[in-house]
């Protein structure tokens, strides 16, 4: 768009200082021809823009004019560089348009900020995957997208976790979220929040009915809401081990979600007592991969469970010498 072509010229001279006009052509993908006409669109809108002929000519700006199109503190402009690190833009088709604006951005910003704007993207780096998360289902977000963007309510094909098939759902969606690298759709079911895990999507269609949210409710509302139902669920089964020491760093890693409250740790002692909270008795079998370095201490349901789960793991492959079905 010429609009934005016209922006373009203004942050490079502002930026550069003088510079050819084939230059300017080549980086807009334009003509020559078509840089001074556009050259001329801006002086005639009162920017004092000229053009010099000869070996060393170029356009430039008249000696100390300036426009500061951003009006941006030097903590803002590092914090939109570090905005930039977190890839959410690759998954909803950005990335070149988040190039783009920053490139402008960094051309508008006053001089003494641009150094560390542009450390700022070379010293900090946001990752929001996870260690070894293994392979992910390719997540498709373009339907998602539209009718997130075009305010019209979607029908989904989705296969809850564990459900064998998928099922069909009328929605009227908030937005996305992503959270630690996974993405959501946010949305209301008849009414009441719902969180939509968008890999488990089988398929979206835009419907031509126009959403219908509840009155002076926004997405940040019902993530928030949402958010909370999923961290504050509470747990039927509260269990208290104790962890050999030298496991304690792993155990607090990998079972960080089940923790009710962090181990009382002396610093000294061989074996460390934890307290843990799940929702049924079956979901204690996460403690198994422990095996002999996590005791559980109670409730006795919980020692039977997992001594009946591991009694099933010896029976499995006791005949494992003999090779599989002898």
């Amino acid at each position: 768009m010429k609009s934005d072509r016209l922006l373009s010229i203004l942050l490079l001279l502002q930026t550069r200082g003088r510079v050819p006009a084939r230059e300017l052509a080549d980086r807009l993908e334009v003509s020559v021809r078509t840089i001074y006409r556009d050259i001329e669109a801006l002086s005639a809108s009162g920017v004092p823009v000229y053009a010099e002929r000869g070996r060393h000519g170029g356009i430039e700006l008249l000696a100390g004019f300036r426009t500061d199109v951003t009006g941006l503190t030097a903590d803002e402009s590092r914090a939109l560089f570090i905005l930039a690190a977190q890839g959410a833009h690759a998954a909803l088709g950005l990335d070149a348009a988040l190039g783009s604006a920053l490139r402008k951005v960094m051309a508008a910003l006053p001089a003494p900020h641009r150094p560390a704007a542009e450390l700022t993207s070379r010293r900090v780096l946001v990752d929001a995957t996870r260690w070894k998360g293994g392979p992910r289902r390719a997540v498709d977000l373009d339907v998602l997208q539209d009718a997130v963007f075009a305010d019209r309510r979607l029908r989904l094909r989705y296969r809850h976790s564990g459900a064998p098939e998928a099922r069909t759902y009328t929605v009227d969606p908030y937005g996305l979220v992503s959270k630690a690298g996974i993405w959501y759709l946010v949305a209301d079911r008849r009414e009441k929040p719902q969180l939509f895990r968008a890999d488990r999507v089988k398929s979206a269609t835009v419907l031509d009915e126009p959403v219908e949210r509840r009155p002076g409710v926004e997405l940040t509302d019902v993530w928030e809401v949402l958010r909370r139902q999923v961290e504050e669920r509470p747990g039927g089964v509260d269990v208290t081990v104790r962890v050999r020491r030298d496991r304690l760093d792993m155990f607090l890693r990998v079972l960080a979600s089940a923790l009710s409250e962090l181990p009382d740790d002396d610093g000294e002692s061989e074996w460390v007592s934890a307290r843990l909270s799940y929702g049924v008795v079956r979901e204690t079998r996460q403690l198994l991969p422990f095996a002999d370095e996590v005791e559980v201490l109670s409730p006795p349901q919980v020692r039977e469970e997992l001594r009946a789960a591991a009694a099933s793991v010896t029976a499995l492959y006791q005949g494992a010498d003999s090779g599989p079905g002898e």
